[in-house]
């Protein structure tokens, strides 16, 4: 499968309080595991789908991010949930720092030294 994103993602792990509206408009809420992150997106894991294209917001004491789902599949230990942010909830690391952070990028820019 092509690699479709413009940014490369970081993985990370940190767990957060996601809410959205299901099909009936209800408000939903659960724990996520965000699993990677970029400026423009993330992916969460959760133990519950989410719908397509639902409005979906989580807070850090330092940011507040919203954005739309646009993909959210099950694999084995869980629903991924691919989030594209908001143009205002845009992440970087001087806003965000989840718990645990790895940049793949500069670990391997690292080993070429």
């Amino acid at each position: 499968m092509q690699e479709r994103r413009s940014e490369i993602r970081m993985l990370c792990a940190d767990m957060v309080e996601v809410c959205w509206k299901d099909h009936a408009g209800r408000t939903r809420k659960a724990t996520g595991l965000l699993e990677d992150i970029s400026a423009s997106g993330a992916c969460l894991q959760m133990e519950t789908a989410v719908p397509l294209e639902a409005e979906i917001h989580w807070k850090s004491p330092q940011h507040a991010f919203a954005g739309h789902v646009r993909y959210c599949v099950f694999r084995e230990i869980g629903y991924f949930v691919g989030v594209e942010f908001e143009p205002e909830s845009r992440w970087s690391k001087k806003t965000y720092r989840p718990q645990h952070l790895l940049d793949l990028q500069q670990l391997m820019e690292r080993g070429k030294k």
